[in-house]
């Protein structure tokens, strides 16, 4: 059974830094998309960031480019997002997310993914 578990979320001032991971626990695939969505208070569910091919590519949402970064390890079978110069409207709960499927531009489609961790609260002040 396939398991996502998130960690490293808090609370930081605007502009700082946080460092999120996903364990993956009997996720094999290492080819196909995993990806990190967020839902902030009293908004729909976002994709954020995804990564595909290997660990070669990735996407990013508009609002995270250039700030965040997605990274995975093969070897521990652990998905990292990496957020820099957080902002007030990035507060929300992050979630891992993982597929069975090759990403082919849907890779912020929900329903594309299969197994969903439980979230990790980021709070950012201004």
């Amino acid at each position: 059974q396939v398991q996502l578990m998130e960690s490293g979320g808090g609370s930081v001032q605007a502009g700082g830094s946080l460092n999120l991971s996903c364990e993956a626990t009997d996720y094999t695939y290492s080819d196909r998309c995993m990806g990190w969505f967020r839902q902030g208070p009293g908004k729909e569910r976002e994709g954020v960031a995804a990564i595909f091919n290997f660990g070669r590519s990735a996407a990013y949402a508009d609002s995270v480019k250039g700030r965040f970064t997605i990274s995975r390890d093969s070897t521990k079978n652990t998905l990292h997002l990496s957020m820099n110069a957080l902002k007030p409207e990035d507060t929300a709960i992050y979630y891992c997310a993982a597929s069975r499927i090759y990403c082919n531009g849907g890779y912020f489609k929900s329903t594309i993914y299969n197994y969903w961790g439980h979230g990790t609260q980021v709070s950012v002040s201004s």
